[in-house]
């Protein structure tokens, strides 16, 4: 059993888990000149936003942007010098509905989106001002997704717009999901407009974890280690107080230690050393898990950047066209398409192989694009992420665990603790900075 460190020196703090929050925390305690060190299982940092390479060039394994109003990871790549590497661009949504492709970029567009009269188009682009306008998010806490987007622009438009949306991103959780969620998502894209209202999103040169990258070695600079391939196995407390770790094989001491990893890992880790009740407290947010297929084409698909699929039989929720977003020469001429779905881990393509989850996807795709043919596909990869989406319930608030354990020295940050906003790297860094400092204040 590892020992305490001698309460002369500086607190020692492990932080599990590479992600944005794992290391926008160590980024702070490293500036504070304070003994950090990062555990991360995978090879690489990144977390959801981990890379694999492509011909030499690096791609995130999930589709990641921004929006322009994500101040916190805007505020970080300025920090860290590299604000030349972002990269603001016009987008092009659409919508796959009946057979048919709809163009959903501006006003305009929607002004002209036959699937729905007039009145109902009217209905569809209010709602985001609605939404924008909307000061008191804690009152939607009692209301479905569903009830809400019905009051707001009726049953007509729920049924034609967002009903098969959430029922591809949410599944047997589409009517549970809280109004909160979904206030967020138009309010955070609402905020995203450029010049004619066209939506602008960024993106980084280099990918997304080039960022995380960059972060690990300004971490590196201040005095702070990285620890890659070292998944944590156990925890060392001792009368309730923390003392370290064990990861890969190896016992780490501590003064501190902060969880980053989803909640169910963070009960299984802590189930030894807490009472019932506050282990079952971290298993009562449920998760959906991700298959996102990613395919390598040699010519483009559509001139659509994000793809949404209304259309129930399809077994993806989305088609995101990287390559429209992010230019196709940085792949040496290759098209980047995604194809995403959240699902529960159970879930029969959860559990395919990588090649039965290509071989099952290609009809697909050539019902919706008659023309693509397999000898398009230069490669293909499959990635799976266990906990992608944690459920927003009504009430969801309630459900949140604190940030403090019931262990001396224990913390916890993770992407389920984020509300009302959703999960995803801007929010990230902003909690992971958040705790971070607090962890720097109460040495002081």
């Amino acid at each position: 059993m590892t020992q305490k460190a001698d309460p002369n020196t500086k607190p020692r703090t492990l932080i599990v888990g590479g992600g944005f929050t794992g290391l926008a925390a160590a980024y702070e305690l490293a500036r504070a000149g304070l003994p950090v060190t990062v555990l991360e299982a995978d090879p690489d940092v990144g977390g959801l936003a981990g890379s694999f390479d492509v011909d030499g060039v690096s791609l995130e394994r999930f589709y990641h942007h921004w929006f322009t109003n994500d101040r916190h990871v805007m505020d970080l790549i300025e920090e860290l010098g590299q604000q030349d590497r972002i990269l603001l661009r016009p987008t092009r949504t659409g919508m796959y509905y009946a057979n048919n492709f709809y163009r959903l970029s501006t006003p305009k567009d929607l002004l002209t989106f036959k699937p729905l009269g007039f009145i109902d188009r009217v209905r569809l682009g209010y709602l985001a001002l609605k939404a924008r306008r909307v000061k008191d998010w804690m009152a939607l806490e009692d209301i479905t997704a569903r009830q809400w987007l019905i009051d707001m622009a009726g049953e007509n438009v729920y049924r034609v717009v967002w009903e098969p949306l959430m029922a591809g991103k949410f599944g047997p959780f589409a009517d549970k999901i809280s109004a909160v969620w979904m206030w967020n998502k138009l309010k955070l894209r609402g905020g995203s407009r450029g010049k004619g209202a066209a939506e602008m999103l960024a993106y980084y040169r280099g990918g997304f974890a080039s960022l995380a990258q960059s972060l690990a070695d300004e971490i590196v600079k201040h005095g702070g280690e990285i620890l890659t391939n070292h998944p944590v196995n156990e925890l060392h407390i001792t009368d309730n107080r923390v003392t370290g770790l064990r990861a890969a094989g190896k016992d780490f001491e501590a003064d501190r230690v902060l969880l980053t990893t989803p909640l169910p890992i963070a009960a299984d880790l802590i189930q030894p050393h807490a009472d019932a009740a506050y282990v079952d407290s971290l298993r009562r947010i449920e998760y959906l898990a991700n298959v996102c297929l990613v395919l390598e084409l040699d010519r483009s698909l559509s001139e659509t950047y994000w793809l949404n699929v209304n259309d129930p039989s399809f077994p993806y929720v989305a088609v995101i066209e990287h390559t429209n977003f992010e230019p196709p020469e940085t792949y040496h001429g290759k098209r980047i398409v995604y194809l995403s779905k959240y699902l529960p881990a159970d879930a029969e393509l959860y559990r395919m192989s990588d090649e039965q989850v290509f071989e099952f996807s290609l009809p697909h795709i050539q019902r919706m694009f008659p023309d693509f043919d397999r000898s398009w596909v230069q490669g293909h990869h499959v990635w799976r992420a266990r906990y992608s989406q944690p459920i927003v319930g009504k009430h969801y608030s309630k459900l949140i665990p604190a940030e403090r354990m019931p262990v001396d020295g224990m913390y916890l940050a993770t992407m389920a603790q984020i509300y009302p906003e959703d999960r995803g790297t801007n929010y990230a860094i902003r909690e992971g900075r958040a705790v971070g400092k607090r962890l720097v204040e109460s040495v002081s």
